[in-house]
């Protein structure tokens, strides 16, 4: 949409990585859901914004040396949709929601549920994590992390949509780390580069066992099936045809329905129709196309029977 974008990362305290680490997917989950209702929370308050924002949550869970570091970057729209829907309520320039009224409200969300969690016994406390079963000192851990200021940082706003998507391009789907950092492998020794962000971010080489490389770059594989890409707020799936578009419409010029549309603007149907020659349908539900699923068999001397078969009405299927 035609706003600012910021962007807001929040991160866990150290304390905490060791029972991410056994508990990825309840922790990863947890935190997705302290963040986005934070956000949406602050956002919603009329001593703040007042409106439903849009955002898009990337989880990363690595640092500069491929430690463990999970934090979750978080793309956000400078204003919202008013409650009542009918106007569109802009963040102030270069300010969107207050840091310290987000870490606390965040780290009291987060808390909770991760106790609620170990409380159902849903935590898999085995290891290093053991004497967390122990409920004194799960309560010396809870109280220690109650006591901490949990840091949520807001970066200067994106520029416009056009740099939002570069930013998404580029960081959305990346891996712990990427192939241009990688220097050399020598005598079992991995080097790579790494920014130190303690010395103004400069560029330098870190060098590690192999074995120890390999460690660190498996504790960020996910759990299976786990997104680590979610939608929140406008942007959510139950919005995205509702909400969104009404406030797509209030940022946007409407069109004059008396002026005709461009001949080159067509739909998806018509145009896929005009390059292949064949008719696709719309699902009555979704609005998605429909696709004939046809295997055409390479002997020609059966195609004849084939096709006729093919025509029968009982034999044609669609598939979304």
């Amino acid at each position: 949409m035609p706003v600012p974008y910021f962007h807001v990362v929040f991160t866990l305290p150290d304390d905490l990585n060791p029972l991410l680490l056994r508990n990825k997917k309840v922790g990863y989950r947890i935190l997705f859901d302290a963040a986005s209702k934070t956000l949406r929370q602050i956002a919603g308050d009329p001593r703040h914004l007042g409106a439903e924002v849009a955002l898009t949550a990337v989880l990363h869970t690595w640092g500069q040396n491929l430690l463990f570091h999970p934090h979750l970057h978080c793309v956000v729209t400078g204003g919202g949709l008013a409650p009542d829907g009918t106007r569109w309520i802009a963040a102030r320039d270069r300010y969107f929601l207050p840091v310290k009224v987000l870490g606390k409200l965040f780290r009291g969300k987060f808390l909770a549920m991760l106790d609620d969690a170990y409380k159902s016994g849903t935590l898999d406390l085995v290891g290093s994590t053991a004497s967390l079963a122990n409920p004194k000192a799960w309560a010396a851990l809870r109280d220690r992390l109650y006591n901490k200021d949990w840091v949520v940082y807001a970066k200067p706003p994106f520029g416009g949509p056009e740099q939002v998507f570069r930013y998404l391009g580029r960081y959305t789907h990346r891996v712990a780390i990427s192939n241009h950092r990688l220097i050399r492998l020598t005598n079992g020794n991995v080097t790579f580069s790494v920014r130190d962000y303690a010395d103004d971010g400069r560029r330098k080489n870190l060098t590690l066992k192999a074995d120890e490389f390999l460690r660190r770059f498996l504790l960020h594989v996910l759990p299976g099936n786990f997104v680590r890409i979610r939608h929140y707020g406008l942007c959510a799936a139950r919005n995205v045809r509702t909400k969104l578009v009404t406030a797509q419409n209030l940022l946007e010029p409407q069109r004059d329905e008396a002026s005709p549309e461009p001949p080159e603007i067509q739909t998806w149907f018509e145009r896929f129709a005009a390059q292949t020659g064949i008719d696709v349908m719309a699902c009555p539900c979704c609005g998605r196309p429909l696709f004939r699923r046809e295997i055409i068999p390479p002997d020609t001397t059966t195609r004849a029977s084939w096709n006729r078969a093919r025509a029968s009405p009982k034999n044609e299927r669609s598939v979304a």
